[in-house]
């Protein structure tokens, strides 16, 4: 009988969750939830030199006390380690990212979007070129930050399509782009433009229209993790929270990092 009770309680949380448990996962206790998140993002999310920050962590966070399940804000460095841990189960929680198929394989998505966040693409402002869509991109040289996955359909068309270099983060790419070494680079809008912002490079970059993609972001629990069983706890609790404004204020609150130029403050990320 002993031996049965590991399946039955994978196959109970499959049931309740639709989420495939790994064995592992099953046979474990969820102790502490540990949530993580891309450390160069804002203003969703990034490092601020002691401490992850940013809407997605306010917003998991706040949910995940409300739930009282025991977490903690882990920053493990550059986004792909982020993804290569959640694929492991060592962390539970991204906070947040794009809802994807191949991330799919490992991470179990919430119901309920956080934000609308678009991405762009980035060029040096002395060798703009015309833009009209993704075909434009062909026969020139881009990058993106490891990790990053932008949905929408652009993932396949990038791969299958377009000569694409990486960077663990998105400076470096700036930095490509600036000696010319790359002609263009993706990365989220409000990230990019806060970067340049901050950076005093707004005269040097600027981004493209129209947006590559302009698809969601959300939480995600790692399917290898045993705290993948609360995700129906935790859409209800953003379910509450979105019904209640909850999650476009929690945003708001953060728009003041956002330091957008006068002439783009009707691109606002729209929150859910």
């Amino acid at each position: 009988m002993q031996n049965l009770f590991p399946t039955c309680l994978l196959a109970t949380v499959a049931a309740v969750t639709g989420v495939a448990m790994s064995p592992a996962a099953g046979a474990a206790e969820c102790n502490k939830l540990v949530v993580s998140a891309d450390s160069d993002y804002a203003p969703l999310h990034w490092y601020d030199g002691k401490r992850l920050t940013g809407a997605s962590i306010e917003i998991a966070t706040r949910a995940l006390t409300a739930l009282d399940i025991p977490f903690e804000v882990r920053y493990v460095g550059p986004f792909h380690r982020v993804l290569s841990e959640a694929e492991s189960g060592e962390v539970a929680m991204i906070a947040s990212l794009k809802n994807t198929p191949e991330r799919q394989q490992y991470l179990a998505f919430t119901s309920v979007p956080l934000f609308s966040n678009p991405i762009a693409v980035f060029v040096a402002r002395g060798r703009r070129f015309p833009f009209a869509g993704w075909k434009d991109l062909v026969g020139k040289r881009g990058a993106i930050t490891l990790g990053n996955q932008f949905g929408g359909g652009f993932d396949d068309f990038m791969r299958d399509n377009l000569t694409i270099e990486t960077a663990q983060k998105v400076y470096m790419n700036f930095t490509k782009l600036d000696s010319g070494r790359i002609d263009y680079l993706i990365t989220g809008y409000y990230s990019g433009v806060i970067y340049l912002n901050q950076s005093g490079q707004t005269d040097r970059f600027m981004p493209l229209r129209p947006f590559v993609s302009e698809t969601d972001n959300y939480l995600a629990l790692s399917k290898a993790s045993p705290c993948v069983k609360y995700l129906p706890r935790i859409n209800a609790q953003l379910e509450l929270m979105q019904k209640r404004g909850e999650l476009r204020a929690v945003l708001q609150s953060f728009e003041t990092d956002l330091r957008i130029d006068p002439a783009a403050a009707d691109d606002k990320p729209r929150p859910r």
